[in-house]
Protein backbone atom coordinates (compact mmCIF):
# COMPACT_ATOMS: atom_id res chain seq x y z
CA UNK A 1 0.00 0.00 0.00
CA UNK A 2 1.01 3.20 -1.35
CA UNK A 3 0.08 7.19 -0.27
CA UNK A 4 -0.76 9.48 -3.47
CA UNK A 5 2.96 10.27 -3.21
CA UNK A 6 3.99 6.83 -3.88
CA UNK A 7 6.01 6.80 -0.70
CA UNK A 8 6.09 3.71 1.43
CA UNK A 9 4.05 3.62 4.56
CA UNK A 10 5.44 3.67 7.84
CA UNK A 11 3.36 1.51 10.50
CA UNK A 12 1.99 4.23 12.48
CA UNK A 13 0.55 5.59 8.67
CA UNK A 14 -0.61 1.90 8.03
CA UNK A 15 -2.11 2.19 11.39
CA UNK A 16 -3.97 5.63 10.40
CA UNK A 17 -5.05 4.19 7.26
CA UNK A 18 -6.69 0.87 8.50
CA UNK A 19 -8.39 2.38 11.47
CA UNK A 20 -9.56 5.13 9.03
CA UNK A 21 -10.63 2.57 6.77
CA UNK A 22 -12.78 1.03 9.34
CA UNK A 23 -14.51 4.18 10.42
CA UNK A 24 -14.72 5.74 7.12
CA UNK A 25 -16.76 3.00 5.33
CA UNK A 26 -18.97 2.26 8.97
CA UNK A 27 -19.75 5.38 9.71
CA UNK A 28 -19.30 7.83 6.87
CA UNK A 29 -16.05 9.90 6.13
CA UNK A 30 -17.26 13.44 7.34
CA UNK A 31 -19.33 12.00 10.65
CA UNK A 32 -15.55 10.91 11.67
CA UNK A 33 -13.01 13.32 12.53
CA UNK A 34 -9.32 12.86 12.69
CA UNK A 35 -9.05 12.17 16.21
CA UNK A 36 -11.45 9.47 16.13
CA UNK A 37 -8.83 7.73 13.28
CA UNK A 38 -5.99 8.57 15.42
CA UNK A 39 -7.46 7.81 19.01
CA UNK A 40 -8.24 4.14 16.97
CA UNK A 41 -5.12 3.97 15.48
CA UNK A 42 -2.80 4.58 18.75
CA UNK A 43 -1.37 7.36 17.06
CA UNK A 44 -1.30 11.36 18.03
CA UNK A 45 -3.66 13.37 15.99
CA UNK A 46 0.30 15.26 15.18
CA UNK A 47 1.21 11.42 13.78
CA UNK A 48 -1.96 11.55 11.71
CA UNK A 49 -1.07 14.84 10.33
CA UNK A 50 2.70 14.40 10.15
CA UNK A 51 1.66 11.46 7.95
CA UNK A 52 -1.25 12.21 5.76
CA UNK A 53 -0.97 16.05 6.06
CA UNK A 54 -4.66 16.72 6.33
CA UNK A 55 -7.93 14.92 6.35
CA UNK A 56 -8.52 15.44 2.55
CA UNK A 57 -5.05 13.33 2.24
CA UNK A 58 -6.37 10.95 4.23
CA UNK A 59 -9.42 10.41 2.17
CA UNK A 60 -8.00 10.23 -0.79
CA UNK A 61 -5.19 7.70 0.41
CA UNK A 62 -8.18 5.77 1.99
CA UNK A 63 -10.03 5.69 -1.26
CA UNK A 64 -6.84 5.19 -3.46
CA UNK A 65 -5.99 1.96 -1.18
CA UNK A 66 -9.78 0.81 -1.12
CA UNK A 67 -9.98 1.14 -5.15
CA UNK A 68 -6.63 -1.22 -5.48
CA UNK A 69 -8.50 -3.47 -3.47
CA UNK A 70 -10.77 -3.44 -5.44
CA UNK A 71 -9.37 -3.79 -9.04
CA UNK A 72 -7.14 -7.01 -6.99
CA UNK A 73 -10.26 -8.76 -6.11
CA UNK A 74 -12.05 -8.37 -9.65
CA UNK A 75 -9.36 -9.26 -11.94
CA UNK A 76 -7.97 -11.83 -9.79
CA UNK A 77 -11.62 -13.47 -8.98
CA UNK A 78 -11.95 -13.42 -12.97
CA UNK A 79 -9.02 -14.66 -13.95
CA UNK A 80 -9.37 -18.02 -11.80
CA UNK A 81 -12.93 -18.11 -12.62
CA UNK A 82 -13.27 -17.50 -15.74
CA UNK A 83 -12.77 -20.10 -19.07
CA UNK A 84 -13.86 -17.51 -22.06
CA UNK A 85 -14.09 -14.48 -22.78
CA UNK A 86 -17.47 -13.97 -22.50
CA UNK A 87 -17.23 -16.15 -19.42
CA UNK A 88 -14.95 -13.34 -17.98
CA UNK A 89 -17.53 -10.31 -18.20
CA UNK A 90 -20.11 -12.59 -16.11
CA UNK A 91 -17.81 -13.69 -13.55
CA UNK A 92 -17.08 -10.31 -12.80
CA UNK A 93 -21.04 -10.02 -11.18
CA UNK A 94 -19.92 -13.17 -9.29
CA UNK A 95 -16.99 -11.47 -8.03
CA UNK A 96 -18.73 -8.15 -7.04
CA UNK A 97 -21.47 -10.80 -4.92
CA UNK A 98 -18.43 -11.35 -2.98
CA UNK A 99 -16.49 -8.39 -2.92
CA UNK A 100 -20.13 -6.76 -1.62
CA UNK A 101 -21.14 -10.02 0.94
CA UNK A 102 -17.10 -9.19 2.06
CA UNK A 103 -16.10 -5.36 1.77
CA UNK A 104 -19.40 -3.50 1.23
CA UNK A 105 -22.75 -4.52 3.45
CA UNK A 106 -23.11 -0.55 3.19
CA UNK A 107 -22.89 -0.03 -0.64
CA UNK A 108 -20.61 0.74 -3.02
CA UNK A 109 -17.62 2.73 -0.64
CA UNK A 110 -17.30 4.91 -3.73
CA UNK A 111 -20.70 6.28 -4.64
CA UNK A 112 -20.94 6.23 -0.40
CA UNK A 113 -17.56 8.95 -0.79
CA UNK A 114 -19.07 10.64 -3.93
CA UNK A 115 -22.33 11.51 -2.20
CA UNK A 116 -20.36 13.24 0.82
CA UNK A 117 -18.49 15.18 -1.27
CA UNK A 118 -20.65 16.92 -4.08
CA UNK A 119 -17.45 19.65 -5.37
CA UNK A 120 -16.48 17.75 -8.41
CA UNK A 121 -12.99 19.39 -7.76
CA UNK A 122 -12.66 17.37 -4.66
CA UNK A 123 -9.83 14.63 -4.82
CA UNK A 124 -11.85 12.16 -3.06
CA UNK A 125 -14.26 12.79 -5.95
CA UNK A 126 -11.41 13.19 -8.17
CA UNK A 127 -10.15 9.15 -6.73
CA UNK A 128 -13.77 7.83 -7.40
CA UNK A 129 -14.19 9.21 -10.90
CA UNK A 130 -11.08 7.49 -11.83
CA UNK A 131 -12.09 4.05 -10.19
CA UNK A 132 -15.35 4.11 -11.80
CA UNK A 133 -13.18 4.77 -14.77
CA UNK A 134 -10.92 2.30 -14.44
CA UNK A 135 -13.97 -0.39 -14.22
CA UNK A 136 -15.28 1.26 -17.56
CA UNK A 137 -12.33 0.29 -19.39
CA UNK A 138 -12.19 -3.03 -17.83
CA UNK A 139 -15.01 -3.91 -18.92
CA UNK A 140 -14.74 -2.43 -22.60
CA UNK A 141 -11.83 -4.35 -22.74
CA UNK A 142 -13.55 -7.36 -21.62
CA UNK A 143 -16.28 -7.22 -24.15
CA UNK A 144 -14.01 -6.37 -27.00
CA UNK A 145 -12.14 -9.83 -25.91
CA UNK A 146 -16.25 -11.19 -26.52
CA UNK A 147 -16.18 -10.06 -29.78
CA UNK A 148 -19.64 -8.25 -29.11
CA UNK A 149 -20.77 -5.34 -31.05
CA UNK A 150 -20.60 -1.83 -29.97
CA UNK A 151 -18.19 -2.96 -26.65
CA UNK A 152 -17.87 0.75 -25.64
CA UNK A 153 -21.83 0.72 -25.38
CA UNK A 154 -22.34 -2.56 -24.10
CA UNK A 155 -19.27 -1.60 -21.15
CA UNK A 156 -21.35 1.31 -20.03
CA UNK A 157 -24.25 -0.89 -19.63
CA UNK A 158 -22.35 -3.35 -17.87
CA UNK A 159 -21.14 -0.90 -15.50
CA UNK A 160 -24.78 0.90 -14.45
CA UNK A 161 -25.62 -3.07 -13.91
CA UNK A 162 -22.54 -3.22 -11.44
CA UNK A 163 -23.66 -0.28 -9.86
CA UNK A 164 -27.22 -0.63 -9.21
CA UNK A 165 -26.54 -4.29 -7.82
CA UNK A 166 -24.56 -2.54 -5.53
CA UNK A 167 -27.08 0.11 -4.79
CA UNK A 168 -29.86 -2.64 -4.49
CA UNK A 169 -28.25 -4.73 -2.21
CA UNK A 170 -27.02 -2.66 0.23
CA UNK A 171 -30.98 -0.98 0.45
CA UNK A 172 -31.89 -4.71 1.12
CA UNK A 173 -33.99 -4.52 -1.57
CA UNK A 174 -32.78 -7.04 -3.60
CA UNK A 175 -30.30 -9.68 -1.69
CA UNK A 176 -29.01 -11.49 -4.71
CA UNK A 177 -28.52 -8.52 -6.47
CA UNK A 178 -25.22 -9.58 -8.45
CA UNK A 179 -27.09 -12.68 -9.50
CA UNK A 180 -30.07 -10.49 -11.00
CA UNK A 181 -27.56 -8.27 -12.47
CA UNK A 182 -25.44 -11.07 -13.77
CA UNK A 183 -28.97 -12.66 -15.74
CA UNK A 184 -29.23 -8.96 -17.08
CA UNK A 185 -26.10 -8.85 -18.41
CA UNK A 186 -26.13 -12.42 -20.05
CA UNK A 187 -28.82 -11.56 -21.78
CA UNK A 188 -27.39 -7.96 -23.21
CA UNK A 189 -24.50 -10.10 -24.34
CA UNK A 190 -26.78 -12.77 -26.36
CA UNK A 191 -28.00 -9.94 -27.90
CA UNK A 192 -24.92 -8.44 -28.73
CA UNK A 193 -22.49 -10.94 -29.61
CA UNK A 194 -21.18 -11.01 -32.79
Amino acid sequence: MVTDTARPLTPAAIRILEAASRLFYAQGIRAVGVEAVATAAGVTKKTLYDRFGSKDQLVTSYLRARDQMWRNWLTAFVQEHATTPTESILITFDALDGWMRREEPRGCGFANACAEFPDPEHPARLVVLEQKQWLLDYLTKLAKAANVRHPKQVARQLVVLHDGAAAAYALGVVGDSAYEARTIAAQLLTATTR
